[in-house]
């Protein structure tokens, strides 16, 4: 299953393009998209029984938004990809997982133009996660049947903010407004051969800056969340970025910075690509 977010009104994409979920149900599912999070397991159902024959239209991509708006929390996991810990210079432990935040005014749509704050910015292409259902204290085995799905994110950076002695900032640093595009659509796991093996990478300006699999994770989605419900309750809608490999602009040498009219476009097998244009500050 496929669901996308068009101009703000929740749609499930066919082979045919794409049906307005709240016509097609007459009222049963409400077109706020992230209203179907908290009825996922219903949507499910519902989606799989078929829409009876609602008509698709065709998807016009412009007017995609983030499939996930509005988030209650936006969790990131740091130096999961060992050749990204290396490429940094940092040490990495299986016994602790590296968290912090985006703030949900941070996120953006698949197709998005992001004005660029003073500084040094960064991009690092993730997977993200949508949680469907409530997790807390859950072990592993039991993550998987808690997530809606999958989407394409950029944890965007300043680097600047984000690493500023004394203290490092990294939530402040990774979310400025349009820090966290996500999109073109939520797929959900049982669309892949396997959820845990996905190709994932980023283009800027046409030349290849990050080419890896998802595989290659410290941690695995499934621990992710393990390790996050062990403290904290996700609750259906919550997003998780899973981390970036190698090839962030801040480790070259020299730096590749993003900079005004760069087109940044970042892929995942299976679920599709979003493309983000940024322009200079005002």
């Amino acid at each position: 299953m496929r669901i996308v977010n068009v101009a703000g009104r929740l749609g499930l994409l066919t082979d045919e393009g794409v049906v307005d979920v709240a016509e097609a149900s007459n009222g049963l599912f409400s077109p706020d998209v992230q209203a179907v999070y908290e009825r996922w397991p219903q949507f499910r159902a519902w989606a799989a029984a078929g829409t009876g024959g609602a008509p698709a239209r065709p998807l016009d991509e412009t007017l995609l938004d983030s499939p996930v708006p509005r988030p209650g929390q936006v969790f990131a996991i740091g130096l999961n990809y060992l050749d990204h810990a290396e490429e940094a210079g940092l040490e990495t432990s299986p016994d602790s997982m590296v968290v912090f935040t985006k703030f949900p005014s941070s996120i953006t749509g698949p197709v998005a133009e992001v004005e660029l704050p003073p500084g040094s910015v960064d991009f690092e292409a993730e997977l993200v996660v949508v949680m469907g259902a409530h997790a807390h204290r859950i072990d592993a085995a039991e993550a998987w049947d808690r997530v809606a799905g999958l989407t394409v994110g950029q944890d965007l950076s300043e680097r600047e903010t984000q690493l500023r002695p004394p203290t490092p900032q990294f939530s402040m640093g990774k979310s400025f407004p349009g820090f966290a595009p996500m999109g073109p659509a939520l797929v959900s796991p049982d669309e892949f051969a396997d959820p845990d093996d996905l190709a994932i990478g980023c283009t800027l300006n046409g030349t290849s800056m990050q080419q890896s699999r998802t595989k290659l994770m410290i941690f695995p989605v499934a621990e992710i969340i393990a390790r996050l419900s062990a403290i904290v309750t996700l609750a259906p809608g919550d997003v998780i970025f899973t981390g970036t490999p190698a090839g962030i602009g801040f480790a070259r040498e020299p730096k590749v910075l993003l900079g005004p009219d760069d087109e940044l476009v970042t892929s995942i097998e299976g679920i599709g690509s979003i493309r983000t244009r940024f322009r200079a500050g005002s």
